[in-house]
């Protein structure tokens, strides 16, 4: 593994720098560290129909897995908040949308990845599943 929880973190800070939230202000970066050791990063994309806003952690998986990243996901890095305050205030988790995008890649590899919710004071280390316990995913088509 050629990532540490502070690279990951820091990619996802860099990431967030790259947002597009022009009517928001409020800008999410999030990294991605497989078991390679490869890290894939993403920042929230908006959209002037609100609907079609993209999150950071779909970014980020759109990009993995359209750049043929199927290994296992070990672990993802969340940071946001409003331009030039990236990481001020309380811990970003993933929205529910983004909890079941993050549960489909992580099955490919057959893990429960580490979530990193950064705020100003704390990091969140949580597991997938205690973000979205009873998930549906592939093993639920049957």
């Amino acid at each position: 593994m050629s990532w540490s929880k502070d690279s990951l973190i820091a990619a996802a800070r860099e990431a967030a720098g790259k947002a597009y939230a022009p009517y928001s202000s409020f800008h999410v970066g999030a990294a991605l560290g497989f078991a390679d050791g490869s890290v894939v990063t993403g920042a929230n994309v908006e959209n002037a129909s609100y609907g079609l806003t993209l999150c950071a952690e779909t970014v980020a998986v759109g990009k993995a897995l359209s750049e043929d990243w199927r290994g296992k996901l070990e672990a993802v890095a969340v940071i946001g908040g409003k331009a030039g305050a990236v990481g001020a205030g309380d811990p970003v988790t993933p929205c529910g949308r983004c909890r079941q995008i993050l549960n489909e890649v992580a099955a490919l590899g057959g893990n429960d990845p580490t979530v990193l919710c950064v705020g100003e004071s704390e990091v969140l280390e949580l597991s997938l599943s205690d973000l979205l316990p009873h998930s549906f995913g592939p093993s639920s088509l049957g």
